[in-house]
């Protein structure tokens, strides 16, 4: 039995018509929207708009022009970071961020930004009135992560909303572990910007990400070059979302991810959601009786997402992930997770964690399979 348990980073398999839509927008549309005025160049763009609806329809956001497609979340996060931020301005983020929201953020903490980090507990859970306490008269943005992608905490992040908005101050959700499978409703919400993957719950390919942007937000581009229109302007245009997405569009990728986000829809979020919480909560039952076996994270799994971490006293994290994957055909992650300040929090550092992230294909069979072989890791490396 072959086991892929690595979601978080990944998601694996995909959809059969996440596959079908990359290949077919390959072999049948192949020219880049906007990029001209025949007929296959308008195919392209109507898919592209297709996929902007689908990703409004997934965060209830009422105007899909308000959606600019990426590369990746990084790529999203360091837009919303750059296209907001000036010198002076203050930051407030939280320790169980990942790098992708952190190294941007200490990139521009050197050129002026003032930035407030607030720890978390020993359960990952950031308190709402350590971010109010931080807040300044000069906080410009509150920068959070959804759901932890180390111990898969969910963060009160409604209640750091209102604390955003009496600050007179912007909200960036980073919903790379959460999009695809908790329901977002950024209309209703207050998030003023959104960056997500489209290759983890959302179930499309690498390469492929967005930032929502509200109406409230005005954006600066952060980077420069075609667009496809305005081309006789010299400065970079700020129109939302022709001015941001600069160069070619992976449309192969972009059709792809609104094919994962239409069979994500087609599911239900909460239903995508839930089984992949319920898999990972019967691993940590099937994990609790393990002598020296910690899970991290919140007890209650309905504060938990889909992802489940843990440390064996006495084994080496990257070992026993290893051990797994060699003699049992198993992927999981292990290490620091790219969120060194989390695993401080979480008493994990500077060792990781062993994470497992089911997914929608995952088996209650398969996390029976996975909590026997760790049984059976452990106890051959004692011999």
């Amino acid at each position: 039995m072959s086991l892929y348990l690595d979601n978080a980073a990944t998601s694996f398999p995909k959809p059969e018509s996440v596959y079908q839509a990359v290949m077919q927008t390959m072999r049948e549309v192949g020219a880049s929207a906007g990029r001209g005025g025949h007929r296959r160049s308008l195919e392209a763009g109507r898919l592209l708009f297709r996929a902007r609806e689908a990703v409004a329809r997934l965060l209830s956001a009422r105007d899909s022009s308000r959606v600019i497609f990426t590369h990746s979340a990084t790529e999203a996060l360091n837009l919303a970071l750059r296209g907001t931020l000036a010198a002076g301005d203050h930051v407030v983020t939280t320790a169980m961020e990942h790098n992708s929201l952190l190294r941007p953020l200490y990139l521009l903490r050197g050129q002026g930004v003032e930035l407030t980090i607030v720890n978390a507990g020993s359960d990952g859970l950031v308190d709402p009135a350590d971010v109010r306490r931080a807040v300044r008269p000069n906080t410009r943005l509150v920068a959070v992560g959804h759901v932890s992608n180390v111990s898969g905490t969910i963060q009160p992040v409604e209640e750091m909303i209102t604390v955003a908005r009496k600050a007179g101050a912007l909200f960036l959700l980073d919903a790379a572990q959460s999009a695809g499978s908790l329901p977002i409703d950024v209309s209703g919400s207050g998030i003023d910007l959104l960056a997500a993957p489209g290759h983890k719950g959302l179930l499309g390919p690498q390469g492929t990400g967005f930032l929502y942007v509200a109406p409230r937000v005005a954006l600066r581009p952060f980077m420069a070059g075609g667009t496809g229109g305005h081309s006789t302007l010299e400065e970079q245009p700020a129109a939302i979302p022709e001015g941001f997405e600069v160069g070619t569009h992976n449309m192969p990728g972009i059709a792809g991810l609104a094919a994962g986000i239409d069979f994500v829809l087609d599911q239900g979020v909460s239903v995508v959601g839930g089984k992949e919480r319920s898999l990972a909560e019967s691993a940590r039952q099937g994990l609790g009786n393990i002598p020296g076996l910690t899970i991290c994270g919140p007890p209650d799994p309905l504060l938990r997402g889909g992802v489940l971490s843990f440390t064996v006293a006495g084994f080496d994290s990257a070992a026993l992930a290893f051990a797994l994957d060699q003699r049992f055909d198993i992927a999981v992650r292990a290490g620091l997770h790219c969120a060194p300040l989390a695993h401080r929090a979480l008493g994990t550092f500077p060792g990781g964690t062993v994470r497992l992230s089911p997914g929608w294909f995952s088996t209650t069979a398969e996390i029976a399979f996975f909590c026997d072989a760790v049984v059976e890791c452990i106890r051959t490396a004692g011999q």
